[in-house]
């Protein structure tokens, strides 16, 4: 219950900050993509500054998180992240909601419940044993490196879609680390342990570069080419982590028919909400008076 309710807070800070940034990555031009001016520029802006403060509230909820339980059970649950960022924002800017923010929301909600369930994720240890991390770094690197350079080729949609696929594994590598690292916090080893490990400062270097990615990722392109790719691969690249890294167990067989069904039910919620005015940080269009 600890891991669920602090992967919960984590989904609603990241989300929260996740729009902030979308408002001020917006603002900066093509040419500053894939550039340390992209970052310069986005330094000035105070919308920003308070994304990147969110951010850090939720990765110490998600150490707390990736502590307490297995990363493919704590990892999906971030799903949550763009319905509850919009059922917030239309308080805020007491907005009604319109049916179909509650259609996506109820996607996504269903989906998360109805995967969860098939999967059944749990077991596994709390550390990497061995050397395993060395295959597993360098097919992320790979992978990486991949779909940067494809996305450099396009613009538009398609390219905020590949470098939101980039970010997506950039973040679940990050938790994977996180939850490595914390693990000495468990076994009795102390302070000493945790900033002795080498996990600890990946952590800190994957971090950085899935917060670059995800930035290129808005100034590229609409919220609802980003964010799905976003919210579906970390989920999943969480889970592969889980799987062959931590030894997590998951349900396969027949049971990939519902957990397919899920990953189409969050898909379809994820594009309908990221298409909202809400979703980037911005008040919806006044309704016409007839």
């Amino acid at each position: 219950m600890i891991s669920v309710l602090f992967a919960i807070l984590t989904a609603i800070s990241n989300a929260s900050g996740a729009v902030f940034q979308r408002r001020a990555a917006a603002t900066v031009p093509d040419s500053k993509a894939m550039h340390l001016a992209l970052i310069r520029q986005l330094l000035r802006q105070r919308v920003w500054l308070a994304g990147i403060g969110l951010v850090m509230v939720a990765a110490v909820c998600q150490a707390v998180a990736l502590a307490t339980g297995p990363i493919a059970v704590v990892q999906p649950i971030f799903v949550i992240e763009l319905p509850a960022t919009l059922l917030i924002a239309g308080y805020v800017f007491r907005a009604a909601l319109p049916r179909s923010i509650w259609v996506g929301v109820a996607a996504v909600t269903c989906g998360l419940a109805l995967g969860m369930a098939a999967a059944a994720p749990g077991g596994g240890s709390q550390s990497v044993q061995g050397l395993a991390w060395i295959p597993a770094l360098i097919l992320t690197g790979v992978f990486e490196a991949i779909v940067i350079l494809w996305s450099l080729r396009l613009r538009g949609n398609a390219r905020a879609a590949l470098f939101g696929l980039a970010a997506a594994c950039a973040y679940a590598l990050t938790a994977a680390l996180m939850k490595d690292a914390v693990a000495p916090l468990d076994h009795g080893g102390g302070a000493a342990a945790l900033f002795s490990s080498w996990q600890l400062y990946a952590t800190g270097v994957a971090g950085v570069g899935a917060l670059f990615l995800l930035q290129n990722a808005l100034q590229a392109g609409s919220l609802a080419a980003s964010q799905p790719m976003l919210t579906l691969g970390d989920a999943l690249i969480s889970i592969t982590y889980g799987v062959t890294l931590f030894g997590e167990n998951v349900r396969t067989g027949w049971w990939l028919l519902p957990e397919l069904a899920a990953v189409a039910l969050i898909t379809a919620g994820c594009v309908d909400l990221a298409r909202s005015p809400l979703a980037g940080g911005k008040p919806p269009p006044p309704r016409r008076v007839r």
